[in-house]
């Protein structure tokens, strides 16, 4: 029997959490046919520890630029590669210039000095941490947003529960969504071998042909049983999707990857949770400031969200995008013109229901005695106030403790991004 979790991947497919009963497919007819107004998250993680100095810019700080002599993004004013100005003392570095319609819109929040309490500067730990949400603590069996999911199976919740519910646009599952609770890491929508104008019976044989190849025969018999839920994306044909209110995603994996998230959220077969993630931003040497490496990433991730908000439209409405990054940068630019792991970051909310048009958190300052260990900057915002915050006051959940081991979630320490 499959007892605990059970992870298949074949031509970039990967279908989760099956241990508790194949039977959670049969929830699929209750679904279909059924529009909701369910609230969303998407979660995005910059793998590698962006430098939120340089994306949330504290240009009002003197100490900025003098640690940071020849990476610092010029004040605005200076010209297209300044800071766009956000509230007289944070900016936006000027590739996230895409992001700034939904700032004015009061649609987009940002938290900063915000991050673990753990000081640990190992990108496996730190992610680790903050996929599982127990900084500090590394035998949890789940990830947090698994864990929201386990806490939201019962009542209606479950009762229109489909298997698309949690879905990563991802190679692997990622660390957030394992655990108990079902859970998709699907690379590419084309790869479940659905495509327009094909039968339902030919949908079922190309998904029944890619679960042949296992082993397993407990895992087969239970593929032959899922493969109907595949006819919920029936009409969801990647190569004829057009995206709405001229949204314009970048061809990049992580644009591609955004743009199918809007596509399932918009075909309404019952996603509650998505994961997107981009790496490339270790930026120990050649970091660069308004152009360069760090740049480049940035305007990747800068026009893909604000595709999928823009695509997204009303249902931006009932949606969080939330960024997130496991620690930030050292204040000072290194010896190669990069920055060293950090600590305290930026992350950014953006969505209908977000408090928009702020900077939230206690920003701590920049000057050496200010600083985390004299090199970083400090946290002030634990990164779980803000998980809870979104898991409370957005997505509804009235115990947020099951969510949180080991951590007091209260009103009194959330950010404020919700009212």
């Amino acid at each position: 029997m499959i007892t605990r979790r059970v992870f298949v991947k074949n031509g970039g497919f990967a279908l989760v959490s099956l241990g508790f009963a194949p039977s959670f497919l049969t929830r699929t007819a209750f679904a279909q046919g059924r529009s909701t107004r369910a609230k969303r998250l998407v979660a995005i993680f910059q793998r590698g520890a962006v430098d939120g100095l340089n994306m949330i810019v504290p240009f009002a700080e003197n100490e900025y630029y003098r640690a940071r002599p020849s990476i610092a993004i010029p004040k605005p004013g200076a010209g297209e590669n300044a800071a766009v100005d956000l509230n007289g003392f944070f900016g936006l570095n000027p590739r996230l210039q895409p992001l700034k319609a939904f700032w004015d819109a009061r649609q987009l929040a940002i938290v900063h000095a915000c991050g673990s309490p753990d000081s640990t500067r190992s990108h496996f730990d730190a992610q680790d941490y903050m996929e599982s949400a127990t900084p500090g603590v590394k035998s949890t069996d789940d990830g947090w947003l698994n864990r929201y999911l386990q806490a939201r199976r019962s009542g209606d919740a479950a009762k229109a529960a489909t298997p698309f519910r949690a879905v990563a646009l991802t190679q692997q599952l990622p660390r957030a969504l394992q655990g108990r609770a079902s859970a998709l890491a699907i690379n590419q929508l084309g790869q479940f071998g659905i495509r327009a104008g094909q039968s339902s019976e030919a949908i079922g044989a190309s998904f029944e042909e890619q679960f042949a190849a296992a082993a397993d025969q407990v895992l087969n018999a239970t593929g032959r049983e899922a493969f109907g839920a595949m006819r919920m994306l029936k009409g969801v044909d990647p190569s004829q999707y057009q995206p709405a209110n001229g949204a314009d995603y970048p061809r990049t994996p992580f644009g591609q990857a955004l743009q199918q998230i809007a596509q399932l959220a918009k075909a309404d077969v019952g996603l509650e949770i998505a994961f997107a993630d981009l790496g490339g931003w270790d930026t120990h040497v050649n970091q660069g400031g308004a152009q360069g490496q760090l740049a480049n990433r940035l305007d990747d991730f800068a026009r893909g969200i604000a595709a999928l908000a823009t695509d997204l439209g009303d249902g931006l409405e009932d949606t969080v995008i939330l960024t997130m990054s496991e620690f930030g940068r050292a204040v000072n630019e290194n010896g190669n013109r990069g920055t060293d792991h950090g600590h305290g970051n930026a992350m950014i909310a953006i969505g209908g229901g977000v408090r928009g048009g702020h900077v939230y958190g206690k920003w701590p300052g920049l000057a050496v005695e200010q600083r985390y260990e004299r090199r970083d900057l400090a946290v002030t915002t634990d990164f779980r106030d803000v998980f809870g915050e979104i898991v409370v006051r957005h997505l509804g959940v009235a115990d947020a403790k099951p969510i949180f081991p080991g951590y007091s979630i209260s009103p009194s320490k959330f950010p404020g991004l919700f009212a």
